[in-house]
This record gives C-alpha cells, structure tokens and sequence, in this order.
C-alpha cells in the first residue's frame, strides 16, 4: 500500500476569530436597503401627516 501522508506536520490550528457585533450586521447591504425603505415610508407617512391633513 502506498503511504500518502506527508511528512510535514499538520496545518497549525487558525486564529479564532473576533466576534462581530452589531455594527458589522448593521453595515450589510441587504439590511440597509431594507431600513433605508422602511425610514423612507416613515418619512412619507410624517409629511403626509404634517402637509396634508
């Protein structure tokens, strides 16, 4: 049988990586479009509000 080990030693373990918080989740494109949309209705419905009533 052939042996196909290598004789170096393995890979070194990876640094854990930090956590991310809630600014990394807020910086995603997906959720900014969908609060940028949300703050645009908001926006409609307070000058609808204060023009138009």
């Amino acid at each position: 049988m052939l042996d196909t080990s290598r004789g170096e030693s393995p890979a070194p373990p990876k640094e854990p990586q930090e956590p991310r918080g809630c600014l990394f989740a807020l910086s995603q494109p997906p959720l900014m479009i969908f609060l940028a949309v949300i703050g645009v209705l908001l926006l409609m419905a307070a000058v609808h509000d204060l023009f138009l009533l």
